[in-house]
């Protein structure tokens, strides 16, 4: 006989309390939750592993360009459904859907702005607007504001952000490739600077242009860079590729890229390269 008996255990059923929605983002890099504010506070970098969001294309202008010197031109662009595509979803229908989302009218800003005080003409893609594709109007902000540049003797600056060309416009798409590189050609024969920055992610038909012709190329840490996508490549050479492949540090050991920049130290490294290369405020020509 035993003086003492165990308890009798029972089991509860607790229902684990859902987390809300909108105050936490988990980090893809270490697995980490970080309060929304703190990543917005750091411009959308997670504070501990360094991992680069995704930036919308008004936040990443807001960030590069002095306080409301961008304006913006050639906003009045659209796309025409040349194709007239009709797959599962209508491309006209996808146009409105990233329209509504988004509140761009295309998945590219340009315009002209200045960079501490340096006037540039520059360009910004947006992931968010269907993959920040390059079709006919993508294409067309990103060559004349490389003939702004080349109009106005100031240096040219694309934010770079994409999945390749854009699908629904077949061979209209893939002709902005020659289209931004044979302006680039202009701008380099006039001796006018070109950076291109990098972003994650930076493929396909960009890359195989206007991205990789810079004079200086900038990326951001840890972007996916490249022309086909690693599972693509791998599954066409049948062979294993090597360790970080396609991302902006594997490349920079290899001189495709010149500079990874951390994304709050841009503005300082685009400031100091256009002073390098001759460029000046409206300061500094004063205080000659």
């Amino acid at each position: 006989m035993t003086l003492f008996s165990k308890p009798a255990y029972s089991t509860i059923s607790v229902k684990k309390r859902d987390m809300p929605k909108g105050i936490w983002t988990k980090c893809p890099l270490s697995g980490e939750l970080v309060y929304n504010r703190d990543l917005e506070k750091n411009n959308m970098v997670v504070p501990k592993s360094g991992y680069h969001f995704t930036l919308s294309a008004r936040r990443r202008i807001k960030l590069l360009c002095d306080h409301n010197s961008f304006e913006e031109m050639w906003a009045n662009l659209e796309t025409v459904d040349v194709l007239g595509f009709d797959g599962d979803v209508k491309y006209l229908d996808k146009l409105h859907s990233h329209r509504e989302k988004t509140k761009m009218n295309e998945a590219a800003i340009a315009g002209s702005a200045h960079i501490d005080g340096i006037a540039a003409a520059i360009a910004v893609m947006d992931f968010n607007f269907l993959g920040a594709s390059m079709g006919s109007v993508v294409g067309e902000k990103i060559t004349r504001t490389v003939e702004l540049g080349l109009e106005k003797k100031m240096p040219v600056i694309i934010v770079c952000a994409s999945g390749g060309a854009r699908m629904y416009e077949g061979i209209i798409s893939l002709m902005q490739m020659a289209k931004t590189s044979a302006a680039l050609a202009k701008l380099k024969a006039a001796n006018v600077l070109y950076i291109p920055i990098l972003t994650n992610p930076t493929m396909a038909g960009v890359m195989a242009s206007f991205a990789s012709l810079g004079d200086i190329i900038l990326a951001e840490p840890g972007a996916l860079i490249g022309f086909a996508g690693p599972r693509v490549i791998r599954e066409t050479t049948r062979q294993d590729l090597p360790e970080g492949f396609q991302t902006a540090e594997f490349l920079l050991e290899r001189g495709l890229i010149d500079q990874i920049v951390h994304r709050n130290e841009l503005k300082q490294r685009l400031s100091y390269f256009l002073r390098m290369f001759g460029y000046k405020s409206e300061n500094d020509r004063t205080a000659i």
